[in-house]
């Protein structure tokens, strides 16, 4: 210890460094500035998210202050404009923590995945769980940056306290000669001790931060990529499922996680883009079709189509006298309007789609893709088809007479995801009937018209097999299309013997077309246009 000055003044300039000066503001502990509805969302997430509950147990055994940089990760992904605090503000033992999470925000992959977890709690979330291999990687690694971090934050508190003791010590003197007392000289040197030692600290980690940082600068690109791209991924699975971010947005953060998690195992998951690029065909015949178009004018027949009435009849408005006339005539559709030859329009009753899935739609043709994907594809596109256009769908499927699955979606109400996976997703096996499925979608048909007069609905049978059905069942089915005026469609799914004519699918369907490959999904265009 040095002697005591004999100059009470050497004394107090030494003093004075910790003499009359503010009170060392406290060090923050977040890299990312964060108001207190930020942080109510990180903490409502991670009370919703068991993986990231048990990422922060995990990390917390092994790491301090692992806790801090989840959240920093988090708000990084979910501000809108996420801004890093100042480094001098932060606690030394955070300055770590900064380093990993300015690494990510300068990524142009971190910005790319930004793109899909600004503002969405769920998709920051599993942004973090995503990036937790290159966490615990950047946190294995910088286990000196880390040592130094918590030596420095040490010092640093060591040299406030001792800068606090000065002027309490200098308080306690009775008399000016009390200055030369060596509990304030103690105090004294303590002070600059520690304050020596708090900034070699500091530039020993500063030094570690720096030889570190190339290290984590390349980790955080790997990992905020790898993060983008299940990002991406998830975004284009949903969407390939007709899951609208509206709909997600609604969904509570645990029922998301457990759709996300279906559809990414479910039994038709590695079809998901088969199933998006069907439901963006349709889109697209949908977009090329015109309403109520006229066809090519044939002639001149009776009917009260206004929009088709022949300038002769349109004189009779003219006549008083002849307009009751004219008013009584269309009535009873005897109006004299141009004849046309076009495709018909579009069906207002439900859409029924038949699917088959006996075992032998499970064959796999071009491409890997099974006859049971391509159907199942289409008629997800099908059940858009009918909500796009204010029907209802109602999902068939059938193997033998005695194996069958309904599934209804009304027009009325919202499309329940989990009951649309359960369509997808059922497979029944067994041998084919084909009586057992439309004579369930005759009597629906017929329930619909019976209870709300809606006629000229449409189902499409899509199968590939060939089996009979009996003279009566023949009968009565021929009568009930003429009573209910529906449409029957057939897709014989690599099975071009039965879509051959005289075959019992010819004869049931009165358009029919076959599928040979799978991997076209424009084979069934012309269905979205008539539909």
């Amino acid at each position: 210890m040095d002697e005591t000055p004999d100059d009470p003044g050497e004394l107090l300039r030494r003093a004075g460094p910790w003499l009359g000066g503010p009170a060392a503001p406290a060090r923050e502990t977040a890299a990312v500035v964060a108001d207190p509805f930020d942080l109510m969302t990180w903490r409502d997430t991670c009370a919703r998210s068991a993986g990231l509950r048990d990422l922060a147990r995990e990390l917390a055994a092994r790491h301090a202050h692992s806790g801090d940089l989840l959240a920093d990760v988090f708000l990084a992904a979910y501000q809108a404009r996420p801004r890093l605090r100042d480094r001098a503000a932060l606690d030394p033992s955070r300055l770590v923590n900064h380093q990993i999470t300015a690494a990510l925000l300068d990524s142009s992959e971190f910005a790319e995945l930004r793109r899909q977890s600004v503002g969405d709690p769920y998709v920051a979330a599993l942004a973090v769980l995503v990036l937790a291999a290159a966490l615990r990687r950047l946190l294995d690694r910088s286990g000196d940056a880390r040592q130094r971090a918590e030596e420095a934050a040490r010092a640093l508190l060591d040299a406030e306290r001792a800068a606090n003791a000065v002027p309490r010590a200098l308080q306690t003197a009775e008399s000016r000669q009390a200055v030369k007392a060596a509990k304030t000289i103690k105090a004294v040197e303590a002070a600059e001790a520690a304050a020596d030692a708090a900034r070699r600290a500091a530039s020993g980690l500063e030094q570690s931060l720096d030889a570190a940082a190339p290290g984590v600068r390349a980790t955080a690109r790997v990992a905020a990529a790898e993060a983008a791209e299940a990002a991406r991924a998830e975004a284009a699975l949903t969407r390939a499922w007709g899951v609208g971010p509206g709909e997600l947005a609604r969904l509570p953060f645990d029922r998301r996680a457990r759709l996300a998690e279906r559809l990414r195992t479910g039994r038709l998951a590695r079809w998901a883009e088969l199933i998006g690029r069907f439901r963006q065909m349709a889109e697209g015949e949908r977009a090329r079709r015109v309403e109520n178009t006229t066809g090519e004018l044939v002639g001149v027949t009776l009917g009260d189509d206004l929009s088709r009435v022949v300038p002769a009849e349109l004189v009779n408005l003219g006549a008083p006298a002849l307009r009751a006339v004219f008013a009584a005539r269309y009535a009873a559709g005897e109006l004299m309007v141009y004849d046309n030859v076009g495709e018909r329009s579009t069906g207002r009753g439900a859409v029924v789609a038949c699917v088959d899935t006996s075992h032998s739609m499970y064959e796999a043709g071009p491409g890997g893709v099974t006859r049971e994907a391509w159907a199942k594809a289409c008629a997800l596109a099908l059940l858009d088809q009918a909500r796009h256009t204010g029907r209802d769908f109602v999902g068939i499927l059938f193997s033998a007479a005695d194996r069958i699955r309904v599934f209804r979606f009304p027009a009325g109400a919202p499309a329940d995801i989990a009951g649309v996976l359960d369509f997808a997703e059922t497979f029944l096996g067994g041998g084919t009937s084909y009586q057992a499925p439309l004579t369930v979608a005759g009597e629906l048909l017929a329930e619909e018209f019976d209870d709300a007069a809606r006629a000229r609905g449409d189902i499409v049978l899509i199968t590939d097999d060939e089996c009979e059905v009996g003279e009566e069942w023949m009968r009565d089915w021929s009568r009930a299309k003429q009573r209910l005026d529906f449409r029957v469609f057939g897709v014989a799914v690599g099975a071009p013997r039965a879509a051959e004519a005289g075959s019992v699918l010819d004869a049931l369907c009165d358009n029919l077309r076959t599928v040979d490959d799978l991997t076209d999904v424009h084979a069934a265009a012309d269905l979205f246009r008539v539909l």
